[in-house]
């Protein structure tokens, strides 16, 4: 492996790193907005919202590498509580509540969490290979 292909996987190492944290903050957004209703009545609530990835050519590196295609609002319906002395309760008494579901978010954590410990472990290694590459040059 030479020192451009180390230099080229702590690149795309960087750029899953950077698309995981883009991850995780929007699933800190939805876990934040887990109670968020309308303030209106009948309004609609905090929205789940949901990243996708696409892979990218870096014509620099000459490699595909990751990053955020887009944040979009989840399209499912709104759960519905019965609670007529809440502001946001429409004429029957029901409050739209946020279409997050918490058990969801975790798990969408714990997957970005894992992804971005892969991509801390190949940077770890490449860097490891690159400075045994220096120390057999001296």
């Amino acid at each position: 492996m030479s020192g451009n292909d180390l230099n080229t996987s702590l690149a795309v190492s960087a750029d899953g790193m950077a698309a995981q944290t883009a991850r995780l903050r929007v699933i800190a957004q939805n876990i934040a907005n887990a109670d968020t209703t309308g303030g209106t009545p009948g309004a609609d609530p905090y929205q789940r919202r949901t990243i996708t990835f696409q892979a990218k050519l870096d014509g620099a590196l000459g490699v595909d590498t990751v990053q955020v295609k887009s944040i979009n609002r989840d399209q499912s319906e709104f759960p519905k509580k019965y609670d007529p002395a809440n502001p946001a309760a429409d004429p029957q008494g029901y409050v739209k509540l946020p279409n997050v579901n918490s058990f969801i978010e975790l798990m969408d954590m714990r997957e970005a969490e894992r992804s971005y410990s892969a991509d801390v472990a190949v940077m770890q290694a490449s860097r490891t290979m690159l400075n045994r590459t220096i120390d057999l040059l001296k």
